[in-house]
């Protein structure tokens, strides 16, 4: 880990980082996030009941989308070929809540944090704006990177990921 921020130079000006020279690597990052709301509101998702058709489908495409533009939203992240975005949903009746789960990869001199943090972000707005009609109090929460690999950093995990 840097000691310092890598995104201001030396005059503390704010900058993207120079990647050029750093060697071409495997890049992989994990994020996840949840979306809280009332029991209804997931039982209508999980039935399909929504009017606005299939939410976790339509949610599902949005997260790549966001991962895909990514370096539009975050002004200093560089634009990176994508080799894959997953995005995966856990629906949690017990906590009327639903888990999203996104993988990030490339090849390429920068790491892919970012994208799989703002695929979650962007899957769980999603579900928030084509079901906020029904349920304005949903909460989106605990967005976090979980896992990643690949350049000179290596690997790092979340202690509290699963299979730590």
């Amino acid at each position: 880990m840097s000691d310092r921020f890598t995104h201001f130079d030396a005059e503390g000006q704010a900058h993207m980082v120079d990647v050029g020279d750093k060697e071409v690597t495997e890049r992989l990052a994990v994020a996840s996030g949840s979306i809280r709301m009332q029991g209804s509101t997931l039982a209508m998702i999980l039935e399909g009941g929504h009017k606005k058709g299939d939410v976790l489908g339509v949610a599902r495409i949005a997260g790549i989308m966001g991962a895909k533009r990514t370096a539009e939203l975050v002004p200093l992240c560089h634009p990176l070929p994508l080799t894959k975005v997953g995005i995966e949903f856990t629906p949690d009746t017990r906590l009327d809540s639903i888990h999203c789960h996104a993988t990030a990869k490339t090849r390429g001199q920068t790491g892919v944090e970012m994208e799989a943090l703002c695929a979650v972000q962007v899957a769980l707005l999603t579900i928030y704006d084509m079901c906020k009609a029904v349920d304005r109090g949903m909460v989106i929460e605990n967005v976090r990177l979980e896992e990643k690999s690949g350049g000179k950093s290596g690997h790092w995990r979340r202690s509290d990921f699963p299979d730590a």
